[in-house]
């Protein structure tokens, strides 16, 4: 299917989102018609360090969200207009988005990485 084609994609049911939603991404909610998650971040740096992963992974999907940006957190909305309604684009990334924002190294994988340093000099985004 070409980046245009979209006759083929399944879009979901309010109800059939809602339950995605709370099996695969908790923190995300659904308000009208789209999938949607607040990011809470300690500031302005940070939150346009979670502008641009986000930017990064819908420009590499080429799926792309709205975004609501403050000083303190960002709002990512996904729909996909073409169908008209939330596919498996949303969720996929969705998930990928994620998956790369909440990464916690230390808590996660263990390893050499071990996180940013439970300090409020450090932290940038506030973990759920």
């Amino acid at each position: 299917m070409s980046w245009r084609e979209t006759e083929n994609e399944k879009t979901y049911s309010d109800a059939e989102v809602e339950q995605r939603l709370k099996a695969e991404l908790p923190n995300w909610y659904l308000e009208n018609g789209w999938i949607r998650r607040k990011y809470k971040t300690s500031g302005w740096k940070s939150t346009l360090m979670v502008v641009n992963t986000v930017g990064h992974l819908a420009e590499a999907a080429f799926h792309h969200p709205d975004l609501t940006v403050s000083y303190a957190f960002v709002i990512v909305k996904l729909t996909n207009h073409a169908a008209k309604g939330i596919t498996d684009k949303d969720f996929e990334l969705a998930n990928k988005i994620e998956e790369v924002v909440m990464w916690q190294p230390g808590l996660i994988e263990g390893g050499a990485l071990v996180g940013t340093p439970d300090d409020a000099r450090f932290k940038y985004i506030k973990y759920d």
